[in-house]
């Protein structure tokens, strides 16, 4: 799940642990609730008044498909994103000194932003792309032009 970013969580703790979980995979090193621990202690969120049985409780639950959960915590991030844009354009058009040209600009810039959610929205959600046969290094490619066995056209001599 490489389309999902800490900022798309909405509980920094969730986000957090959620970066434990990416670095543990990363490091090929086995994700187990007390491993996760070690690594949320190491990155210093149990530092910010998160308990240790707390997170182990969050860890030890039934969770179903990571796939799943990833698509809800990224459709709750794309509408965020859309209402928070949403708001930022509202605001261009709320002040009388904002003339129609930064109105423009100021909400391509913003939807911009809600783009990059909505890219990562569908890369989660489109099937994988079906791979194709690698080309054999026998067949070239065809060369643009008329073929080798067409003979040059004559020249005509007008007197």
């Amino acid at each position: 799940m490489r389309w999902l970013q800490p900022d798309d969580f909405t509980h920094p703790l969730h986000a957090g642990l959620w970066q434990c979980l990416v670095a543990l995979t990363r490091r090929d090193t086995p994700v187990a609730p007390v491993t996760v621990l070690w690594e949320a202690q190491h990155r210093g969120l149990l530092s910010t008044g998160a308990e240790p049985s707390e997170l182990l409780d969050l860890l030890a639950g039934p969770v179903g498909s990571p796939e799943y959960w990833g698509e809800q915590i990224l459709q709750r991030s794309v509408l965020g994103a859309a209402h928070h844009i949403g708001r930022r354009i509202e605001a261009f058009t709320q002040d009388p000194a904002t003339t129609p040209y930064q109105l423009v600009v100021g909400s391509r810039r913003a939807l911009a932003d809600l783009l990059a959610v909505c890219i990562r929205w569908q890369h989660a959600t489109s099937p994988a792309p079906v791979s194709r046969p690698a080309r054999t290094r026998g067949t070239a490619a065809p060369r643009a032009g008329p073929p080798r066995t067409t003979a040059p056209p004559t020249a005509r001599i007008s007197l």
